[in-house]
């Protein structure tokens, strides 16, 4: 129904924003990350929206960015996610990182967000992680570093360990020690405990 709502921020509460949009006010359930990035903005802003009609209430659930929704949307696709788990994991991570946090199984930066137990964060992984590989959700900016002499596969490898706040050189000198005809989750795993020693 609605794809996005722009207007004059007015109110931030917790967990959520009031945007006024021509006269009335919008009351938008929001991740703390989207919190954030608008509070660094001033005058008028913008929100992507999904709409979540129940019996009792309808709600906007929204977002400073549209890959934000997009995985906000991937997240209340699984079975026993609801909409306020999905702000509560998004709230800890960023999209890009949630994604790769999927691909190389990585429970433990999911189960981060409020409320979410293995049990969820291992649900959340089986029923998503092909359709993030699908999707090619990692970050598509590969430092210039990371690119010279590293085949594709290991690029892509060094590129989401930058992601996790790894610098390039780090990267690219975990990757180059690996094997790369294995896949990128493996290298993943396999660099981050070089990195980790």
């Amino acid at each position: 129904m609605y794809y996005y709502i722009r207007g004059e921020k007015v109110l931030s509460g917790d967990g959520f924003v009031v945007i006024d949009a021509n006269g009335v006010g919008y009351r938008i359930f929001t991740s703390l990350t989207s919190i954030s990035a608008l509070a660094a903005k001033s005058g008028e802003v913008t929100m992507y929206v999904h709409l979540v009609i129940r019996e009792d209430a309808q709600e906007l659930y929204g977002f400073a960015t549209n890959e934000e929704l997009a995985m906000f949307r991937h997240l209340i696709s699984v079975s026993g996610v609801g909409p306020k788990a999905a702000l509560a994991i998004l709230s800890v991570t960023t999209p890009e990182r949630f994604a790769l946090a999927v691909l190389t199984e990585d429970e433990k930066t999911i189960t981060r967000a409020q409320g979410v137990g293995p049990k969820l964060a291992r649900r959340v992984i089986l029923e998503l992680r092909d359709k993030l590989k699908n999707e090619d959700m990692l970050p598509q900016q590969v430092p210039a570093e990371v690119q010279e002499a590293l085949s594709d596969t290991l690029t892509e490898a060094a590129a989401a360990l930058t992601v996790l706040g790894y610098s390039p050189n780090e990267a690219k000198n975990a990757v180059a020690k690996l094997d790369s005809s294995l896949g990128v989750e493996e290298l993943v795993k396999e660099a981050l405990k070089l990195l980790m020693r």
